[in-house]
């Protein structure tokens, strides 16, 4: 068996076996090409669907690849195997290899192997990729040099491919690379929340919230781990499995706890330092989910020496992702938020915890496998009218139909004329799917799109 340890001393002997073709994949390949490895590729797709300029980068370097499936040997044939994020890891050929002794590693755990600066890693149900912008611009406020990546933007391996010039990685990190992660070991580790999400390819929820808790696996007690008091299920599992790291949290009542707390519109670090420390928090990051973003993004910032006058101008000057609750325009009085990024239930339920007028929510697509039933009491309190679409439309009525007047549309432009017209002053109309979008629309990024184009066309009418 080879272990990545002895892989890492002398690469070059060893074939590596890259499954997977997607922006990580082909970063893997490059990379373990680059350590003079013997490397091969595996992809389910057809190669008409894979992208020309890797399928040409495999020719030009005479690297072997099988398309349109895989094979078994292919796995077995390998001395070590990199597998892409969206790679189910039960597949018969990773059991296999797996059964044969072959190490099974992910982008991330290959890559931060190769790292020598130290990582602020990301991870949560929610909120992550908006937690690891603002922590990567708090710091680049302060001057620090940031590589921000991982799940968002570029790859790790494709930053170890090039000038490697930064003082600091900050890592948005899925449960999917998690769960092949091998000894990541992340100086800083954030959680932000835990939902159910992601059931159609965990056996159950248990099995999701354990992923997420890998981020902690392999921390020392010099490490930090910084943690959200309000979500019940993490401070249990905590409770019942201490993280080997010191811990900081975040939330409404620490109860004790160092970390940080929002009171009259500062967030307020207590407990970490001689003296609370106060930073201003913007207008547009006071609701929830977004004030509890922003204290894990300062925790983390402070934590790595960000000065105080620094993470106050990154708080002020941040501008959130799109699709989060981004409120498009209001017309006759009726607002309307476009929260396309919620393609889970628990994002759902975090944007409605934070509307302060009655909703009608816009909601469906593919279903991920969560249970709607999660949304019961905040559709009860919050939302006046649903409309869904997608393939999900019937399950999602079924189990919220007893709680508020639904009605079906075929397409989000019959589903935003239909809320226009529900809607009275004072209401809010809500883009939130909690699903993925791939059964309409090429991402949640163009249903979000689309939803904004329509809502402006409404408004010139």
């Amino acid at each position: 068996m080879v272990g990545l340890a002895s892989f890492i001393k002398s690469p070059a002997s060893y074939r590596v076996l890259v499954v997977g073709s997607g922006k990580s994949g082909f970063a893997a390949l490059r990379f373990v090409h680059g350590l003079g490895c013997s490397v091969a590729l595996s992809e389910k797709a057809a190669e008409s669907a894979l992208d020309k300029k890797m399928i040409k980068w495999l020719r030009d370097r005479d690297i072997a690849y099988e398309t349109g499936g895989h094979q078994q040997t292919t796995f077995l044939d390998a001395d070590l195997i990199v597998v892409s994020p969206g790679v189910p890891l039960d597949m018969a050929e990773l059991t296999a290899a797996r059964a044969a002794g072959i190490e099974i590693i992910g982008e991330l755990g290959l890559g931060a192997a190769y790292l020598r600066i130290p990582i602020v890693a990301v991870t949560g149900t929610n909120g992550k990729t908006t937690v690891t912008k603002l922590i990567g611009e708090l710091l680049q406020a302060a001057g620090r040099k940031v590589f921000v990546g991982g799940n968002i933007g570029t790859p790790l391996l494709d930053y170890l491919l090039g000038d490697q010039d930064a003082e600091i990685a900050v890592l948005e990190v899925s449960s999917y690379q998690l769960d092949t992660a091998g000894k990541f070991r992340p100086d800083v580790a954030v959680l932000l929340n835990i939902s159910p999400d992601h059931l159609d390819r965990y056996p159950s929820y248990d099995d999701y919230a354990a992923s997420k808790m890998k981020i902690f696996a392999w921390q020392q007690p010099d490490d930090l781990a910084i943690l959200n008091a309000d979500d019940e299920d993490i401070v249990q599992r905590v409770e019942k499995d201490p993280v080997p790291a010191r811990t900081v949290w975040f939330g409404g009542e620490l109860h004790g706890k160092p970390g940080a707390v929002v009171r009259d519109g500062e967030i307020v670090l207590q407990g970490m330092f001689t003296a609370e420390e106060k930073y201003q928090l913007p207008a547009g990051l006071r609701k929830s989910p977004n004030r509890e973003n922003a204290m894990a993004a300062v925790l983390a910032a402070r934590i790595m020496a960000c000065p105080l006058e620094a993470i106050n101008r990154g708080l002020a000057e941040f501008k959130r992702p799109p699709h989060r609750l981004f409120k498009v325009s209001e017309i006759k009085g009726v607002s309307y938020f476009d929260d396309s990024k919620a393609t889970n239930v628990g994002a759902v339920r975090s944007a409605l915890e934070g509307m302060t007028q009655p909703v009608i929510l816009i909601a469906g697509g593919r279903d991920k496998g969560g249970d709607y039933r999660y949304l019961a009491d905040m559709v009860q309190a919050k939302v006046k009218k649903m409309i869904l679409i997608g393939e999900a439309r019937e399950k999602i009525a079924a189990a919220l139909g007893d709680l508020v007047g639904i009605e079906m549309a075929d397409s989000l432009e019959e589903a935003v004329l239909k809320a226009a017209r529900y809607a009275i002053p004072g209401d809010a109309v809500l883009l939130s799917p909690a699903c993925a979008s791939f059964d309409m629309f090429q991402s949640y990024a163009d249903r979000g799109e689309k939803f904004q184009n329509l809502v402006r066309n409404l408004g010139t009418k």
